[in-house]
């Protein structure tokens, strides 16, 4: 398997900057490159621009599912758009993108991990999902071969799973394709903004004039917004995962329970990860927006492991400038990959847990293990909105971990929003101003 995590010395997606267009996007994960391709399908002069190289960070280290399960309320109807726009884009690129139906399994532990699945069912009824639950018994024989004291399981047969550095890259092509112009490692600096307004933006490579600019920059997006006088509550959190070779296909379907995270992969092997644990760097940012964070942390349900600072370079590392001059060197030119290391003992742990569920396997051996920053917001939804203090700027961050499987329906809806169209979906669990204008944060389904 080959992994963008290092700059080639070629970019794939190079050229001159034009001196104007109509939409700049910053960020080359997933959502940023289907804005970009939503707005090229639209004829929409527009321009992504990269810091490093596309699908390089989170986009590319995701654990590729595709799911409505377990999702906030607000977030369905975006995700079953985007399941549906997953199939079209894997049509319109021939299949390469990995996606396929495998459904999706949460396994509970407890009788009172049933019960909250239960509620969740519940609540999602509106929507018609075709979510179900297993009890002991049944899940016999949805998951042959499987050993484990689970109390039941809920069901998402429809869910599905994609390659993330398959799928990613082969989308930025399609823009390209569709009239996108793509340039890899140009940071964009700064707005450049008059009368209170965006007139460009100032990247390492020059000034491109436009009238609008979408932020999909994934756990970058707070320093940037801060540097513009912005403040988002948003950390970054580092999740582990590896792959390994290809295996027995004792499991058919993407699933997780209290130790372990699986699913199977297009070559045979399996993507597994520790189920719940989140480790966050602390840094200013992270002091700074405890308060915001306390109703998320007294729920109890998430592992997050305090890590005395954040490396050098991080976002939100205490020698990372909160402010730079546009015609400087950014922090995003320092670190044109946020590249963390996994968690070498997670891994072994969850290698050990994947083999003990399914004693078939044998032992079970990493092949390659990696981890990224999940950029995560205190109600654990994202941000989507147009920025109320900068017109013509659209923010599309804090996917919490969710971003790859809903970024296609974001990209949509974020293409809408910078052309100031409709976006078909009601946002207002997603606004910006949720975390200042005296709202209590109320964290999302704990699943």
């Amino acid at each position: 398997m080959s992994f963008p995590f290092t700059l080639p010395e070629q970019p794939e997606h190079a050229g001159r900057l034009p001196a104007e267009t109509q939409v700049v996007v910053i960020g080359g994960g997933v959502i940023g490159v289907t804005t970009a391709l939503y707005l090229a399908r639209a004829g929409v002069p527009v321009v992504l621009l990269e810091k490093g190289r596309v699908a390089a960070e989170q986009s590319s280290r995701n654990w590729g599912w595709i799911r409505v399960q377990g999702r906030d309320m607000a977030e369905i109807p975006v995700a079953l758009e985007a399941q549906r726009l997953w199939q079209d884009l894997n049509a319109d690129c021939g299949g390469r993108l990995g996606v396929k139906r495998v459904g999706v399994t949460y396994l509970a532990r407890t009788d009172a991990d049933m019960q909250a699945y239960a509620g969740w069912l519940n609540e999602a009824a509106p929507f018609g999902l075709s979510s179900y639950l297993l009890d002991r018994t049944d899940l016999a024989t949805h998951l042959p071969g499987a050993r484990g004291r689970w109390a039941g399981a809920l069901v998402t047969p429809p869910d599905l799973r994609g390659e993330p550095w398959q799928a990613v890259p082969e989308l930025a092509r399609l823009a390209k394709a569709e009239g996108a112009q793509i340039v890899e490692r140009c940071a964009v600096r700064a707005l450049d903004i008059e009368a209170g307004r965006i007139t460009g933006v100032m990247t390492e490579q020059g000034r491109i004039a436009c009238g609008d600019v979408v932020l999909a920059a994934g756990a970058w997006s707070a320093l940037f917004l801060r540097r513009h006088g912005i403040a988002l509550p948003q950390l970054s959190v580092r999740s582990t995962a590896f792959e390994t070779g290809p295996l027995p296909q004792v499991s058919g379907t993407a699933a997780v329970d209290d130790r372990v995270a699986w699913r199977p992969r297009a070559d045979g092997g399996y993507t597994l990860a520790p189920s719940t644990l989140s480790e966050l760097f602390i840094g200013p940012d992270a002091i700074r927006a405890l308060p915001k964070y306390l109703p998320l942390l007294r729920t109890g349900g998430f592992d997050v492991r305090l890590k005395t600072r954040a490396p050098k370079g991080y976002p939100d590392a205490w020698g990372t400038p909160r402010r730079w001059e546009a015609d400087a060197k950014s922090p995003f030119e320092r670190m044109r990959i946020l590249d963390p290391e996994p968690n070498i003992k997670k891994v072994a742990e969850t290698a050990r847990a994947f083999a003990e569920t399914f004693p078939e396997l044998g032992a079970v051996s990493p092949r390659t293990a990696w981890a990224g920053m999940i950029d995560a917001l205190p109600d654990v939804v994202p941000a989507v909105d147009r920025a109320a203090q900068l017109p013509g700027l659209t923010v599309v961050t804090g996917m919490c971990g969710h971003g790859f499987g809903i970024g296609p329906a974001f990209g949509r809806i974020a293409a809408r929003l910078a052309t100031g169209e409709d976006p078909g979906h009601d946002l207002a669990r997603f606004r910006l101003a949720r975390f200042s204008d005296g709202s209590p944060m109320r964290p999302g389904p704990n699943l």
